[in-house]
C-alpha cells in the first residue's frame, strides 16, 4: 500500500486523541472518493485507533460570489461522493450552515479531525479556528496539488521560471498512485443533513444568486470528470502544445471546474497524462503542475491575491503613471457584464463565459488586457475583472482565476516595451489574434 508522503501531513494542533466515536472527516476542497489522500489517512487513522469514519462536508449558504450555477455544479458531485462513500460503507453528513459552529458540534464525538487543504484566506481561518477551538487533534492532509506548497518553494515565487526547478526536483517523489483503504469498523450515527439526491429542495435552503444559471452541458462529478479527461487524451492531447491556444479549435481539457471543486485528483490527471506519451503530454503537465502550482503558491503566501495589492511594484508604477492617458474607448462595468462593447471578439469571449461557465484560456488573457484598455483606472479594471470571473465561471474564486487576473496586469510576467494605457505591462490586440488564428470562426461558434 501507497505511503502518503509526510510532506502533505500538518498538525494543526497539540492536543491529544480523544476517546471518541469516530474519527471525522471535514472534506471541504477535495470533493471526492478517489486519489484524496486526506481520506485515504483518515481511514488508516480510523482503522488504527479501532473507531469507525464520519466524513462531513459543509454547504456554505451564503458563500461570496457563489452562484446557482456553481452551487448545482457543486451539488452533483457531492451526489457522487455519497454514493461512492455508501459503496465503501462510509457514512457521509450534509449539512447547511457555518463550518466552525457546525464541526465544533461533531468534534465533541470525534478521536480525531482531518482536514483537506485549500489556500485560500477564509478557507484557512476556517481550519485555523477549528484547530484552535476543538479538544481533539486536528491534523491537515494536503492533497489537491502535486508537490506540497512548503516543499516546493518556501515563500512566494515570483515566477513560473523560480518555481519550475524546485517542482522538478520533488515531483518524482509524489507522483505517485494513492492507494484506497478499507474501513474496518462502521458507523451508526444519528445526525440529520440533508438529502443530496434533491438538488431543488437544497438549493431553496441557500441563499443563491439566480440570475446565473446553471450550465447543462457541464456535468458535475468525478465520473464526467474523468470522461472528459479520456476524451481529451484520445482526440486532443496529440496536438495541444500546437493547438491549446486557437479559441477557434477545442484542444483543452476542460478539467478547470473540476479542479476547482476537487472533484478530480490533479495527481490522477498527471499520471493519467504521462502515461499517455502523447506528443502534449509535456506541454499539458506543464500547465496542470507548474503554472496551476504557482498560482496555489501565489495565494498561500501572497496575502493580497485577490486584490491589485498584489501586483508588483514595478507594474503597479507604470499602471499609474498611465492611468490618466486617453482611452479611445471606455465601458461600465454593466456594459461589460453584457457584452456591449465594440469588439466582436472580446463579446464572444464574455458571452462564452456568461452562458457556459467558461471561456478558452488564450481570450481569457485577451478579455483582461481589454479591461484594463477600457477601463478609466487600473484599480477599477481589476475590480470589474474579479467579479466578472468569480461571478460566471464555473473555476472563479480560485487561486488559478486570481492568478490569471493579476497576470494580465503584469503579474508573474516582465516589463516589456513602454506604450500608452498599459505602460510597460504586456499588451494585446485585436490585429494579433486575427494574425494567429481563424478568430471569426471562434465568434460564430460562440454567437452562432
Amino acid at each position: 500500500m501507497q505511503t502518503i508522503q509526510e510532506d502533505r501531513i500538518k498538525h494543526m494542533n497539540d492536543q491529544d486523541v480523544q476517546d471518541g466515536k469516530y474519527v471525522l472527516y471535514w472534506m471541504q476542497a477535495s470533493q471526492r472518493t478517489e486519489y484524496n489522500h486526506s481520506l485515504e489517512y483518515a481511514i488508516e487513522k480510523a482503522n488504527k485507533l479501532n473507531r469507525s469514519l464520519l466524513v462531513y462536508f459543509n454547504i456554505i449558504p451564503d458563500f461570496p460570489s457563489a452562484t446557482e450555477r456553481s452551487y448545482h455544479f457543486m451539488l452533483q458531485g457531492l451526489r457522487e461522493v455519497d454514493k461512492a462513500l455508501e459503496a465503501r460503507n462510509i457514512e457521509f453528513l450534509v449539512k447547511v450552515g457555518q463550518p466552525i459552529e457546525e464541526i465544533k458540534e461533531l468534534s465533541k464525538d470525534s478521536s480525531l479531525i482531518v482536514l483537506d487543504r485549500d489556500y485560500q484566506r477564509t478557507q484557512k481561518q476556517w481550519r485555523e479556528k477549528i484547530a484552535s477551538s476543538v479538544r481533539c487533534r486536528v491534523i491537515q492532509v494536503e492533497t489537491n496539488v502535486l508537490v506540497p506548497v512548503e516543499t516546493a518553494y518556501a515563500k512566494e515565487a515570483y515566477s513560473a521560471g523560480i518555481l519550475r526547478p524546485n517542482i522538478h526536483r520533488n515531483l518524482e517523489r509524489f507522483l505517485k498512485p494513492v492507494s484506497e483503504r478499507s474501513l474496518n469498523k462502521l458507523l451508526q450515527h444519528d445526525h440529520e443533513g440533508v438529502n443530496l439526491r434533491d438538488t431543488t429542495s437544497v438549493l431553496e435552503l441557500l441563499q443563491v444568486d439566480e440570475s446565473v444559471a446553471r450550465v447543462k452541458h457541464i456535468v458535475g462529478g468525478t465520473t464526467e470528470a474523468k470522461r472528459r479527461l479520456s476524451d481529451f487524451i484520445k482526440h486532443q492531447l496529440d496536438e495541444f502544445h500546437i493547438l491549446r491556444n486557437d479559441p477557434s479549435k477545442d484542444y483543452l481539457s476542460g478539467m478547470s471546474p473540476y479542479l476547482h471543486f476537487g472533484q478530480i485528483s490533479p495527481l490522477f490527471v498527471a499520471l493519467q497524462i504521462a502515461d499517455s506519451k502523447k506528443a502534449g503530454a509535456d506541454a499539458y503537465l506543464e500547465e496542470l503542475i507548474v503554472r496551476r502550482e504557482l498560482s496555489m503558491n501565489f495565494a498561500h503566501f501572497n496575502p493580497s491575491y485577490d486584490s491589485y495589492d498584489c501586483l508588483p511594484e514595478w507594474a503597479k508604477i507604470t499602471l499609474q503613471k498611465h492611468a490618466d492617458d486617453t482611452r479611445e474607448y471606455t465601458y461600465t462595468r454593466r456594459q461589460l457584464e453584457n457584452s456591449e462593447t465594440h469588439d466582436s471578439y472580446w463579446n464572444a469571449a464574455q458571452t462564452e463565459m456568461t452562458r457556459t461557465g467558461k471561456m478558452h484560456g488564450y481570450m481569457r488573457m485577451y478579455w483582461g488586457k481589454k479591461i484594463i484598455e477600457w477601463t478609466r483606472q487600473p484599480k477599477s479594471a481589476y475590480r470589474i475583472a474579479l467579479y466578472l470571473n468569480d461571478k460566471f465561471e464555473l473555476d472563479g474564486r480560485d487561486p488559478n482565476g486570481y492568478a490569471g487576473v493579476a497576470w494580465c496586469f503584469g503579474k508573474h510576467d516582465r516589463a516589456w516595451a513602454e506604450r500608452p494605457i498599459f505602460g510597460k505591462v504586456r499588451f494585446m490586440s485585436a490585429k494579433g489574434l486575427e494574425r494567429k488564428f481563424e478568430i471569426e470562426e471562434y465568434v460564430r461558434k460562440v454567437l452562432g
